[in-house]
């Protein structure tokens, strides 16, 4: 890629109110045209049929490239075929494929659907078997929480899922710019292809740093915890050190050649708008 995508991520609400804060959200991020807007599933599943409804909508409503997640919880195989079905009806032509979380949350076990799948590289051969479909996959720069440490695990599961078609990643959120360059130059080595795209997320809440952390594996650097510890009872203080947390990874990983910037932007426009404009890249 020549020049760094900016992209984010939406997540279904689960009643109206929220989903018109979401739909704010979108029009004030179709002001700056990004290069694609994801939509996650709830978790264990529990958003499906709303995600599927609001990425297709998405997709007709700003003319902005849709990717839509797709996840292996509590689908049959027939229910995913059909998800597939809608989302190409819709007009979606890349879809990120995932495990997901067990319905209990990450650390919860593993329990298969009868008559489904138990890994994502199963959800990406479907996905290029079925449809024209771009596929891409989730990549862990601080591990996946699975491995428990095992890095040649996870760039081994990586490189099967590009095998399979996945054409490209996006990562977890992580704060230490080193962490998605060890991942990338492994990956090189390995003779992978995979544009490897890095999730950033700007904090602007204690709190739900510490759950999504807790969600997604990520190690949180104690120089980090303790300057949001510093701020902790001042929203806008909070705010602020996330986008300046945020601007300078940015930053270290254009520098360092990242392909795309993915901002989980917890259906908030502003906090994801000032760290773009600072980056520059709209």
């Amino acid at each position: 890629m020549s020049h760094t995508t900016f992209s984010v991520e939406l997540f279904p609400p689960k009643d109206e109110a929220g989903e018109e804060r979401m739909w704010q959200a979108t029009a004030q991020f179709q002001e700056v045209k990004p290069d694609f807007i994801s939509v996650t599933y709830g978790a264990g599943g529990s958003t499906r049929d709303r995600t599927v409804r609001i990425a297709s909508e998405l997709t007709a409503r700003t003319g902005i490239s849709t990717v839509a997640h797709l996840t292996c919880v509590g689908s049959t195989r027939e229910e995913i075929e059909q998800i597939l079905d809608q989302y190409q009806q819709a007009g979606i032509q890349t879809i990120l494929a995932l495990r997901g979380d067990p319905v209990g949350g990450p650390s919860s076990p593993w329990v298969g659907t009868p008559g489904g799948f138990d890994h994502a590289d199963q959800l990406v051969k479907l996905a290029i078997d079925r449809g024209s479909f771009k596929v891409g996959v989730a990549a862990f720069p601080d591990g996946h929480p699975a491995s428990h440490g095992d890095f040649k695990k996870d760039i081994d599961v990586l490189l099967k899922k590009e095998s399979l078609g996945a054409s490209f990643a996006t990562t977890q959120f992580f704060f230490d710019a080193s962490s998605w360059i060890s991942l990338v130059d492994s990956l090189k080595k390995s003779g992978s292809q995979l544009d490897v795209i890095a999730g950033i997320l700007p904090v602007t809440n204690v709190k739900q740093l510490t759950r999504m952390a807790q969600l997604g594996g990520t190690a949180i650097p104690e120089k980090i915890q303790k300057a949001f510890a510093q701020v902790a009872d001042d929203e806008d203080a909070v705010r602020e050190l996330g986008i300046e947390i945020a601007t300078s990874l940015s930053r270290d990983l254009i520098a360092a050649g990242v392909p795309g910037l993915h901002f989980y932007s917890m259906n908030n426009a502003q906090a994801t708008l000032e760290i773009i404009k600072r980056v520059g890249l709209r």
